[in-house]
C-alpha cells in the first residue's frame, strides 16, 4: 500500500511539472518566433470590454503585424486594458488564465483550447500479482488472461517462457495492459495484444519483437505491395529503406506527424481518418497528390493544410467530416461579413482579385456588411482580410480663413477751355471734390479783376467761351474675410465654395410665316457663375503628418459693355501639395493682381511738361490692388 501512494504521488507531481513546462515551451517557441516577427516583442496598448477572444487577439494580430488564429469555438469574452506590455506576455497570459494552448505552424499561431494528456492509470498490486501466461513452445502457441498489468512485468514473462527477446519503448514500462488470448500463434497474440491496448508491435531483422506506441507508418512501397492496413502489421522494419521513396505518417495522442511525397490524397484522408476513428463522408473521389511535412497537428489543422492551394474542402456536420470540391452543395457555405469601424462602400473595389476566386460576393447595405457564399476556407481567408482593414477611419476637420483685400486710388486733374454753341453756366462742386465751369461772364469779370493791377491789361472773351477746372482725388479699401470650416474622412476631398452669380439679356428674332411675316423676340436671361472654391484632400500618415493637396479657384466679375451684355471674368486659380503636422496652420497666398491706369490729354508739346500739362492739358491716374490669402487649419479627429 505504501508502495502504491508514492506510485501516484510521483505521477501527479510529474503531471503538474509538466503543466508547468508548457508555459515554459510556449516562451521559447514565441521568443524563436520573434526572431523573424518582431512585433512579438512589441509593446501593446489595448483597452478592450465584452470583446471576443477572436476580435482581442486578432487586433492584436493586426497591430503588431502577427499571423494569428483563433478556434471559432471558443467563448470567452474579455474586458481587459493593456499598457506598456508586449504580445507575448499577452499571449502567456490568456494561455494562463483562460486555459489555452498555442499551435506553431511556421509562422501562424492558432490558439486553441489547451487538452490536458490524460494520466496514466497505476496497477493494483502488480508487484505481488501472479500473471496467468501460458506458451506452449512446441506448437508456438500464446495464451494469457491479463487485466490491468503492467506492460514491462507482461514481456517479462512472456520473454521467460517463451526464449524470445521483447523489448518496449521507455515510456511504457508503467503501461497498464489488459487481453484474453486462448492457445494463439505467438505472432498473432502480440499483435492483437498490442492492437487492444493502443499500441503496435513488429519485430526487427534480427529477431527482437518491439512494442510501440500506436502508430501510422504509411510506406508507398508497402502500398504497392497491396498493404493498406492503418495499423502497424508484425513485419520486419526495413531499416534501410530511402526516405525519398517511402513517405510516413504518424499518430500519436491523437497528433499527426507526416512527411510524404507526391501521394495520393484519398490514401492520405482514408488512412488517418480510420486511424483517428473519425467519421466520414466523400462527395467525390478526392484527386491529386500532396507534398506534405509537419509535425504534431491536430486533425482539422492537418486537413488545413492537406487542402491548402487545392480545389478540395471539408466541413464537419456534428461529429462526420464532409469532403470534396469546394463548389459543391453541401460544402458551400453562406455567410454575412460587417464590418465595425468603416462604411462597407467602395470596399469591394479594394479587394484583391485572388481572394474573390471561387466565392461569390454582395453587398448589403443595411447592415453594412458583404453576403458572402463559397468554400469555407476562401470565406475565413477572406473574412480576415477585411478584419485587418476594418479599421477606425479618423477625421480630418478643416479650418479655412479666407481674407480678399482690395485697394484702389484715382486722381484726376487738369483745365480744359473752349467755345460752345451756346452761352454756358457756371455751375460746379468745390468739397468734396473741385469740378467747376465758369461762362463767360465769370471769366470776364476774372479777367477784370486782374487788369486793374500792372501792366497787364487783357481783353474780354465772347459770350460763348467756357473754362472747366477739375481736381479729385479718390481712394478706396475693401476688405472681405470668411471663415468656413468643413470635415472629411482621411482620403476624401472636401470641397467649400462661395459664389456670385449675376445674368444677362440674351434676345432672339424669330420670323414666322412667308406671305404674313411675324417676328417673334424672344428675350432670355441667363446666368454667370463667379466663385471662390476651395478643395482639399488630405491624407493622414502614421505620426500624424498631414498632406493635403490643395486647389483654389477665384473668379469675378468685370464692367459689363452695355447694360444688357454679359459680365466679363477674371479668374485666378493655384494647386498646392503641402504637409503640415496635426493642429499646425499653413498660409497660401500669391494670388495677387495690381493695375495702374495713366492716361494724359492737352496741348502738344506743352502737356509733356511737367508743370504746364496741369496748366494745358487734362491728367488721370487709377491704380488698383487686389490680394488674396487664404489660412488653412487641419486638426485629426479619432472617435
Amino acid at each position: 500500500m505504501k508502495n502504491k501512494i508514492i506510485i501516484l504521488v510521483l505521477v501527479f507531481a510529474g503531471y503538474l511539472a509538466r503543466s508547468q513546462d508548457r508555459f515554459d515551451l510556449l516562451d521559447e517557441k514565441l521568443n524563436q518566433l520573434s526572431k523573424n516577427y518582431p512585433g512579438i516583442n512589441e509593446q501593446v496598448e489595448l483597452s478592450m470590454n465584452g470583446a471576443s477572444i477572436q476580435e482581442y487577439i486578432r487586433t492584436i494580430g493586426a497591430t503588431n503585424n502577427i499571423n494569428v488564429n483563433v478556434d471559432p469555438g471558443l467563448d470567452v469574452k474579455l474586458t481587459n486594458t493593456f499598457s506598456k506590455v508586449t504580445a507575448k506576455e499577452v499571449f502567456l497570459f490568456l494561455c494562463k488564465r483562460y486555459d489555452l494552448d498555442i499551435l506553431f505552424v511556421g509562422p501562424i499561431i492558432t490558439f486553441t483550447k489547451y487538452n490536458a494528456p490524460p494520466v496514466p492509470v497505476v496497477a493494483k498490486n502488480v508487484s505481488s500479482k501472479k500473471l496467468d501466461i501460458k506458451y506452449e513452445k512446441n506448437a508456438d502457441l500464446l495464451s494469457y488472461d491479463l487485466m490491468n498489468d503492467t506492460l514491462g512485468n507482461v514481456t517479462k514473462e512472456i520473454t521467460k517462457q517463451s526464449e524470445k527477446n521483447i523489448i518496449f519503448a521507455p515510456e511504457l514500462a508503467n503501461k497498464v495492459v489488459s487481453g484474453f488470448m486462448q492457445t494463439a500463434p505467438f505472432n498473432s497474440a502480440l499483435e492483437k495484444l498490442a492492437f487492444a491496448n493502443d499500441m503496435r508491435v513488429s519485430k526487427t531483422s534480427d529477431g527482437f519483437y518491439v512494442f510501440e506506441k500506436k502508430t501510422v507508418v504509411v510506406n508507398s512501397q508497402n502500398n504497392q505491395d497491396g498493404n493498406n492496413s492503418p495499423f502497424g502489421s508484425l513485419t520486419q522494419t526495413n531499416t534501410t529503406s530511402n526516405s525519398s521513396k517511402n513517405s510516413k505518417i504518424k499518430i500519436q495522442d491523437g497528433l499527426i506527424s507526416m512527411d510524404v511525397q507526391n501521394m495520393p490524397i484519398i490514401e492520405i484522408v482514408n488512412g488517418v481518418s480510420k486511424e483517428l476513428g473519425k467519421n466520414y463522408f466523400l462527395f467525390n473521389d478526392l484527386k491529386g497528390t500532396a507534398t506534405l511535412k509537419l509535425d504534431d497537428a491536430p486533425y482539422e489543422e492537418f486537413l488545413k493544410l492537406l487542402f491548402n492551394g487545392t480545389d478540395l474542402t471539408f466541413k464537419k456536420e456534428g461529429s462526420t467530416y464532409l469532403f470534396g470540391d469546394r463548389n459543391l452543395e453541401g460544402l458551400r457555405q453562406s455567410k454575412l461579413i460587417t464590418l465595425k469601424n468603416r462604411t462597407i462602400d467602395k470596399v469591394l473595389d479594394f479587394i484583391p482579385v485572388d481572394l474573390k476566386k471561387g466565392i461569390e460576393l454582395k453587398v448589403f447595405e443595411d447592415l453594412n456588411g458583404i453576403i458572402v457564399s463559397g468554400s469555407e476556407p476562401r470565406i475565413i481567408e477572406l473574412e480576415t482580410f477585411l478584419r485587418h482593414i476594418d479599421l477606425v477611419v479618423p477625421m480630418v476637420h478643416i479650418e479655412v480663413i479666407i481674407a480678399d483685400v482690395r485697394k484702389s486710388s484715382g486722381l484726376s486733374a487738369g483745365i480744359s477751355a473752349g467755345l460752345g454753341t451756346v452761352a454756358a453756366k457756371t455751375t460746379g462742386s468745390l468739397l468734396p471734390s473741385y469740378n467747376v465751369s465758369l461762362n463767360s461772364a465769370s471769366i470776364n469779370n476774372l479777367i477784370s479783376g486782374i487788369n486793374g493791377f500792372g501792366l497787364i491789361n487783357l481783353g474780354a472773351v465772347t459770350s460763348n467761351f467756357y473754362i472747366n477746372l477739375q481736381a479729385l482725388e479718390t481712394s478706396g479699401n475693401i476688405k472681405i474675410r470668411s471663415t468656413p470650416q468643413i470635415a472629411t474622412l482621411n482620403g476624401h476631398e472636401a470641397k467649400v465654395s462661395i459664389g456670385q452669380t449675376q445674368y444677362y439679356l440674351e434676345q432672339s428674332n424669330n420670323v414666322i410665316g412667308s406671305q404674313n411675316p411675324q417676328n417673334i423676340i424672344t428675350n432670355t436671361y441667363k446666368p454667370l457663375q463667379a466663385d471662390l472654391a476651395v478643395s482639399i484632400n488630405p491624407h493622414i500618415s502614421g505620426d500624424e503628418q498631414i498632406t493635403m493637396t490643395i486647389n483654389v479657384k477665384q473668379s469675378t466679375f468685370t464692367e459689363r459693355i452695355t447694360p444688357t451684355a454679359p459680365p466679363g471674368t477674371i479668374n485666378r486659380d493655384f494647386q498646392s501639395l503641402v504637409r503640415v503636422k496635426n493642429g499646425e496652420m499653413i498660409m497660401l497666398g500669391g494670388l495677387e493682381e495690381t493695375t495702374t491706369n495713366k492716361s494724359t490729354s492737352g496741348l502738344p508739346l506743352l502737356s509733356r511738361i511737367p508743370v504746364l500739362k496741369w496748366i494745358f492739358g487734362t491728367n488721370s491716374r487709377t491704380k488698383q490692388e487686389n490680394k488674396l490669402t487664404i489660412f488653412i487649419k487641419p486638426t485629426v479627429i479619432y472617435n
